[in-house]
């Protein structure tokens, strides 16, 4: 089972707007590494989100390339600050590849506990828009099989 980790793309300023939609930066960059991913081969059963603006916008674009036939769906306990444990505990038993679209610093500590079993020690460094592909190899067990950070993308 895999599961993808992802930062939301870039957002504009709450001066600029409450809501934090994505720039047009980060929408470009979230397109282009949708892009990779599509064309990378991967595909999920579910893509799911924190419900923030920026986070569905990301999650919308994923989809496009990623889920077939189903849409992103907006799921409680992912929120920057909500404890890791309880989302990571359910991980362990799903069967199905799945994508999540949240914010920092909860994404980054997920990477941790599930890798190290220490939420607290910075693993990985997100970047708006970033995916960590993580794969269960058994019980407790996660491995990080591979990042991609738009910076990456060539064609932003």
């Amino acid at each position: 089972m895999k599961l993808y980790l992802v930062q939301h793309g870039n957002a504009v300023t709450e001066a600029e707007d409450p809501e934090r939609p994505l720039s047009h930066l980060g929408e470009r960059e979230v397109r282009c590494v949708a892009a990779r991913l599509g064309n990378a081969g991967v595909r999920v059963t579910r893509v799911w989100h924190s419900g923030k603006k920026r986070a569905v916008q990301t999650a919308d674009l994923l989809a496009k390339k990623v889920l077939s036939g189903r849409k992103t769906e907006h799921v409680k306990g992912i929120s920057p600050n909500d404890p890791v444990t309880d989302f990571a505990s359910d991980a362990d038993v799903w069967q199905e590849d799945t994508l999540v679209v949240g914010h920092l610093p909860f994404m980054s500590r997920l990477v941790s506990l599930l890798s190290l079993g220490d939420e607290e020690h910075e693993l990985v460094r997100f970047s708006p828009g970033s995916v960590v592909c993580l794969e269960r190899e058994g019980a407790h067990h996660w491995v990080i099989v591979w990042m991609l950070r738009p910076e990456l993308c060539t064609d932003v």
